[in-house]
């Protein structure tokens, strides 16, 4: 096991946010149990600048996420654009959204380094990362402030004391849950990857945009149309040091495209499966074009394709 310290820098962010509320139209609370929790949308208004520090907490501050300007080929929306030097890291032993928070009706997808002090999920033995300092940092899409039991529980899971758990909470509907969600271009491919048996470890740079959609007035309506942002208009450009075979074998399998799910606003998709995620083909959940470029041969591959007539349904409706 590799000893990593990943929710440190994600603490001090959150430190700086609770310092700035004000500025950043988010809520500090501290619960009776201990635990932080940093509201940036249920009771507070959130914004832009908020949604851009929440994803870089989701990423364990391993990344830099911006809005950069529009692309016309997809549409008049800004793009959510993430850079990194370290997106193993960053998106799968933090950013991934791989554990299901869930206590009496309380439910959340629950994401952050606080994945990695808990360490276990199977994608992160997979990594063999150790998480050495005993707090945790959490990223909880739900539409609710988590309850001092919920703050308790996950505290327990990660084998941690309340006082050492510090959440930050988003609504899908809101601001920056809609930036935090649309952040997750590169990390959707990084799974897709290692579901299709590829080496993550031979990532050294990621890059990836992704249109940032309208807000909307429903929780399906707002899943819909954060995963339609990545899985129409999501691009991401990979850097590698792999056999060309290696890359060969995944490269074309990799874009959302190769789902059987794909080709329709993700809203109409997910109303057709019960409204459960598990339900979707896994495929789904990926890039609509990837490109990587290997470092050890010169070649690139570039794949799939963007959907803007599937964006302006979903967008749109």
């Amino acid at each position: 096991m590799t000893a990593c310290t990943i929710n440190r820098p994600a603490q001090t962010l959150c430190r700086e946010a609770a310092q700035n509320s004000k500025t950043l139209r988010i809520l500090s609370h501290e619960l009776d149990c201990g635990a932080t929790v940093l509201d940036f949308g249920v009771q507070s208004p959130g914004g832009i600048v908020a949604g851009l520090l929440l994803s870089r907490v989701c990423m364990a501050d391993l990344a830099q996420v911006i809005l950069a300007p529009c692309d016309i080929s997809i549409g008049p929306y800004p793009l959510v654009q993430v850079i990194s030097d370290d997106p193993v890291r960053a998106c799968m032993a933090a950013q991934y959204a791989g554990w299901p928070v869930q206590k009496d009706k309380f439910f959340a997808m629950g994401s952050g380094p606080m994945r990695a002090r808990r360490g276990k999920e199977h994608v992160l033995k997979s990594l063999a990362l150790e998480e050495q300092d005993s707090l945790a940092v959490g990223v909880l899409e739900c539409d609710a402030i988590p309850s001092d039991s919920i703050c308790e529980m996950i505290a327990e899971e990660c084998s941690i004391a309340p006082v050492d758990l510090t959440l930050c909470v988003a609504p899908t509907r809101s601001i920056a849950g809609v930036l935090q969600v649309v952040a997750r271009s590169v990390e959707t491919s990084l799974h897709k990857l290692f579901e299709l048996g590829f080496d993550l470890n031979q990532i050294h740079s990621a890059h990836g945009t992704a249109p940032t959609p309208p807000p909307a007035k429903s929780f399906a309506e707002g899943i819909g149309r954060t995963n339609d942002a990545i899985l129409y208009g999501g691009r991401v450009t990979l850097w590698v040091h792999a056999d060309d075979e290696s890359i060969e074998r995944v490269a074309s399998r990799v874009p959302s495209g190769t789902s059987k799910d794909w080709g329709r606003p993700f809203a109409e998709t997910f109303k057709d499966y019960g409204f459960d995620f598990y339900k979707v083909d896994p495929g789904l959940f990926s890039p609509a074009q990837i490109q990587i470029h290997n470092l050890k041969s010169g070649r690139s591959w570039c794949c799939g394709e963007l959907r803007p007539d599937v964006l302006e349904k979903s967008f749109r409706s």
